[in-house]
C-alpha cells in the first residue's frame, strides 16, 4: 500500500496536526483524514469502518481514563489491522513507551520534522500489505438507523418533536450537550421524512481544518489552491435532494457562514476556483453543543444565519436528566458488543449497574456506550461486575489490602510477592495489575517471566 491510498484518523484537541497532515502530504489526492479531539468519539468511528492508521498525540491520555496499553487492546479487538502511532512531547514520552511495541505500533518523539513525519508514515504505508479487505470508514450509511432508547419523559418528549420534525422540510438546529446523540436524531429525521430515500450526508465541521471547510462543503476545481490536484465534489452538491448534517455548526468562520446563508435563501453556491453557480435542493440540520444566542451575542456568529437556522429547535436532554434509561442503555450496548467481539455476556451485576446510575456521565450516551464496549471486551466471564468498569466507577472509600514485610526480606522475594498480590487482586487483569505496581505493562511480564509467574 502507497501512502495516497491510506485512511488516517487522528486524535488530536486542536486541528493543528491535521492542518500540518493536509500540508505534508499535499501532493497526494487520495490521503482521507480525519480528526477526533477525544478517544471515545474515535473509537466511536471504528464502528463505521476501518483505518489503516491510528495517529494520536499523546496528551490525549491525559484525562487517564484509558491506557495507551488498554487502548491497543480495544483497538486490536475491533481493528486489528489498524496501525497505532504515538506522537509524544518529550515529557509524556512514557505514555507511549507504556504501550506494547508490537508491529502495530509505533512512536515518534515531538518536535518533529515534516519530512521525518511523512517518512514515518510512508514506511507504515508500505509495511501495511496481505490484509484481508478492510470495511472502508462510512463507505455505506447504515438503510435504517439505530433506534433510540429510553421511556424516560424527556425521551417521549424527544420522539414526539422528532415526528413533528419529518413532517415538514424545514431548518432544524440540534442543541445538546456532547455525546447526547444529536447526529442520531438528524439520522432519523432524515430517513422518516420525505428525503429519506435521498442521500444522507453527515459533517463534523469541527474535525476538519478551519480552512478547508469551505473546500469540504462547497468543493474545488482543480488548481484552486495549492493542494488541489483535482476537482473535488463538495458535501452540499452531494446531498442534492436529500438532507445535510453540519455538527458543531458553531465552528465554522465567518466567511463559511454567508456562504451558508446564501445557500439557505438561494439553495446556490461556486466551487472555490470555480464560474459556475451550482443548485443544490438539500434539507440543512444543524447541531451545536453550546448556546448560539451566546455566540451571536459575541459576534462569532452571525445573527441573520442563527435565525435562518433556528426555525425548528430540538433540545436533546442529558443523560444524567435521564438515568431511568441507563438499564435499557446498557442492554443494549452489552448485545451489540457481544455480537460484534464474539462475546457471550448476559448481563450485568446489580452493583454495577447502581455504580453507572449515580455517575453523573459528562460524556453522555456516547461515554455510557464507551464504557459498556470497554467492560464486555474485558470481562472473560459471562457477567459484567464492577471491576469491569473503568477505575472512575470504583468506590473511592475502598481499601487496598496491605503487605507486611519482615525486614531483612530480599528485595526480590518482596518484588515478587507484590506482583502475585497484584494479580491476585485484580483477577489476573494484568493490565489492571501493571497499573497497580505502577509499571508498564511490558515491565510487568518481563517480571513474570523472570520469577515464572504463570
Amino acid at each position: 500500500m502507497t501512502a495516497d491510498d491510506l485512511s488516517i484518523i487522528l486524535i488530536d484537541r486542536d486541528a493543528d496536526l491535521a492542518a500540518r497532515l493536509v500540508r505534508v502530504f499535499s501532493d497526494i489526492g487520495g490521503l482521507d483524514v480525519c480528526r477526533e479531539s477525544t478517544l471515545d468519539h474515535a473509537l466511536e468511528r471504528f464502528e463505521h469502518g476501518d483505518y489503516d492508521i491510528l495517529l494520536i498525540a499523546s496528551s490525549a491520555f491525559q484525562g487517564g481514563q484509558l491506557t495507551s496499553a488498554e487502548l491497543l487492546e480495544v483497538i486490536a479487538a475491533i481493528s486489528p489491522t489498524t496501525q497505532v502511532l504515538f506522537l509524544a512531547e518529550s515529557r509524556d514520552i512514557q505514555a507511549a513507551t507504556d504501550a506494547p511495541h508490537t508491529r502495530n505500533c509505533h512512536y515518534i518523539e515531538l518536535p518533529v520534522s515534516d519530512e521525518d513525519l511523512r517518512a514515518r508514515i510512508e514506511t507504515i504505508a508500505h509495511s501495511i500489505s496481505d490484509r484481508p479487505q478492510r470495511r472502508r470508514p462510512h463507505s455505506e450509511r447504515p438503510v435504517r438507523p439505530e433506534p433510540l432508547i429510553g421511556r424516560s419523559q424527556p425521551m417521549r418528549e424527544l420522539r414526539r418533536q422528532i415526528r413533528q420534525a419529518t413532517a415538514t422540510d424545514i431548518p432544524v438546529l440540534l442543541l445538546g450537550d456532547t455525546g447526547t446523540g444529536k447526529d442520531l436524531v438528524a439520522e432519523i429525521i432524515h430517513y422518516h421524512s420525505q428525503r429519506g430515500k435521498g442521500p444522507y450526508v453527515p459533517v463534523n465541521l469541527g474535525a476538519i481544518p478551519p480552512d478547508l471547510v469551505a473546500s469540504e462543503l462547497f468543493g474545488h476545481e482543480k488548481g484552486a489552491f495549492t493542494s488541489a490536484t483535482s476537482k473535488h465534489i463538495g458535501r452540499f452538491e452531494q446531498a442534492n435532494g436529500g438532507t445535510i448534517f453540519l455538527d458543531e455548526i458553531d465552528t465554522v468562520d465567518e466567511k463559511v457562514q454567508i456562504s451558508l446563508l446564501r445557500i439557505i435563501e438561494e439553495q446556490e453556491f461556486e466551487r472555490l476556483g470555480g464560474q459556475n453557480t451550482i443548485r443544490s435542493n438539500a434539507r440543512i440540520i444543524v447541531a451545536s453543543n453550546r448556546d448560539l444566542s451566546q455566540a451571536v451575542e459575541r459576534a462569532t456568529f452571525r445573527e441573520d444565519l442563527f435565525y435562518r437556522l433556528d426555525v425548528f429547535r430540538i433540545l436533546i436532554a442529558p443523560l444524567r436528566q435521564r438515568r431511568d434509561d441507563i438499564p435499557l442503555l446498557i442492554d443494549a450496548f452489552v448485545k451489540h458488543y457481544n455480537r460484534t467481539l464474539g462475546k457471550n455476556i448476559s448481563g450485568i451485576a446489580p452493583e454495577a449497574i447502581g455504580l453507572l446510575q449515580s455517575y453523573d456521565w459528562p460524556g453522555n450516551v456516547r461515554e455510557l456506550k464507551n464504557v459498556c464496549h470497554r467492560a464486555v471486551l474485558v470481562c472473560e466471564g459471562e457477567v459484567v461486575h464492577p471491576e469491569h468498569l473503568p477505575p472512575r466507577f470504583r468506590p473511592q472509600h475502598a481499601k487496598r489490602p496491605q503487605v507486611v514485610f519482615e525486614l531483612g526480606t530480599p528485595l526480590s522475594e518482596i518484588e515478587r510477592e507484590m506482583i502475585v498480590r497484584a494479580l491476585a487482586a485484580t483477577k489476573n487483569n494484568r493490565t489492571q495489575a501493571a497499573k497497580l505496581l505502577g509499571i508498564s505493562r511490558r515491565a510487568l511480564y518481563n517480571k513474570l517471566r523472570r520469577y515464572g509467574i504463570k
